[in-house]
């Protein structure tokens, strides 16, 4: 069998989501931690006008409160 078998199954996004999952989920628990955090992403937008920026505008409120505290 094809070492490329998850070819027929999945896009190699979902193929490396499902991946990085597994090698997270196999760390000690403080470095799993770490590795966690560092996959949180926030997706912030901020209207121009006049060439001034407006307020910082986070799409996703609750990721905002994970951000800022240490790995670990």
């Amino acid at each position: 069998m094809s070492s490329a078998t998850w070819r027929n199954f999945f896009t190699y996004n979902k193929y490396a989501q499902i991946t990085a999952r597994a090698v997270r989920q196999s760390l000690k628990e403080t470095e799993r931690v770490a590795a966690e955090k560092r996959g949180v992403t926030a997706l912030r937008y901020q209207k121009w006008e006049n060439g001034v920026g407006g307020t910082q505008v986070y799409l996703n409120p609750d990721a905002d409160k994970g951000l800022g505290k240490p790995a670990v």
